[in-house]
């Protein structure tokens, strides 16, 4: 993932937690404009991972959802593969050929 796309992800969590960018700065410690700033097209500085990690902490967020390859689709495959999870290892075997076929 470019650092392009975490500040878009950043961008996306942070909307969908209705957060301005500066409620999100100070939330996490920084100067009001950090958010706005990391997210400008102009800016070339990165946050670092313990800044990266507050950010999605404060988003409702986690890192494992943050860096989901399809993030409008993690809840429902994690919800899918939770259940798969709960299976006996037959009835994955029959789910698994069921999808072969």
């Amino acid at each position: 993932m470019s650092i392009q796309e975490i500040v878009e992800r950043i961008g996306i969590i942070r909307t969908r937690a209705n957060l301005s960018a500066r409620a999100l700065s100070l939330t996490i410690g920084k100067n009001a404009s950090y958010i706005h700033l990391l997210e400008s097209e102009k800016t070339t500085f990165e946050p670092s991972l313990s800044v990266l990690l507050d950010i999605i902490e404060v988003c409702g967020s986690t890192p494992e959802e943050f860096f989901y390859s399809d993030l409008n689709s993690y809840k429902q495959d994690k919800q899918a593969l939770d259940f798969f999870k709960t299976l006996s290892s037959y009835q994955k075997e029959a789910i698994m050929n069921l999808y072969k076929k």
